[in-house]
């Protein structure tokens, strides 16, 4: 790892694949679009995040196109969540941000996350964060891992405590659409609290 907290050429891993708390979290490929069209094609994805709203087949195109534009650019890595290695649920991102991210701590990133509305209310979102989590300290050398979460969000919020993380005194985050986003972090050797039914 460098000190800007990306891999040393610049690039994540050409392949992950993370399993664990009974979760696999795997690529997304060419035969997943109708799957992240059923997934995000939702008022409650389209309110908390900025995904194309409607989100048909030409949006998961576009996105999909643009997920692999920013793997390869070592910017992001982003994942299908899945019981079973094949059916899509949700999926959970990773972003790079810097030796400071958006607080001290060095080397950070930053997820993010979205579940299929027929399948919340499993604690996918919290068992994923977690893993992508340790994805981040043990194998990309990350320092603190970073959620920035509208504060109106409760389900989110929820999650983030779920997950372990605290929320900071950073100021809101209103740059962009979405917004104001308060800062939550988990810094590495922090361990997990009790999972809820999120």
């Amino acid at each position: 790892m460098t000190a800007a907290g990306t891999p040393p050429s610049g690039r994540f891993p050409a392949q992950v694949n993370i399993v664990g708390l009974g979760l696999h979290l795997r690529e997304w490929g060419d035969a997943d679009l109708p799957a992240m069209v059923e997934l995000f094609d939702d008022p409650t994805v389209a309110a908390w995040t900025p995904l194309a709203s409607p989100f048909d087949l030409s949006a998961a195109r576009e996105y999909l196109d643009q997920a692999r534009i920013r793997r390869a650019e070592g910017r992001s890595i982003q994942l299908a969540i899945t019981t079973d290695r094949v059916d899509p649920l949700g999926e959970i991102l990773l972003f790079a941000t810097g030796p400071d991210g958006r607080g001290p701590g060095g080397p950070s990133a930053e997820l993010a996350y979205a579940i299929g509305p027929t399948h919340r209310r499993q604690g996918l979102t919290s068992r994923a964060v977690r893993l992508m989590t340790d994805y981040a300290y043990h194998t990309l050398a990350m320092q603190q891992v970073l959620l920035r979460i509208d504060p109106a969000n409760t389900a989110s919020n929820g999650v983030a405590r779920a997950a372990g993380f605290l929320l900071t005194g950073t100021p809101p985050d209103t740059d962009g659409a979405s917004g104001p986003l308060l800062t939550w972090r988990h810094v590495r050797g922090r361990g997990y609290p009790g999972m809820t039914g999120r």
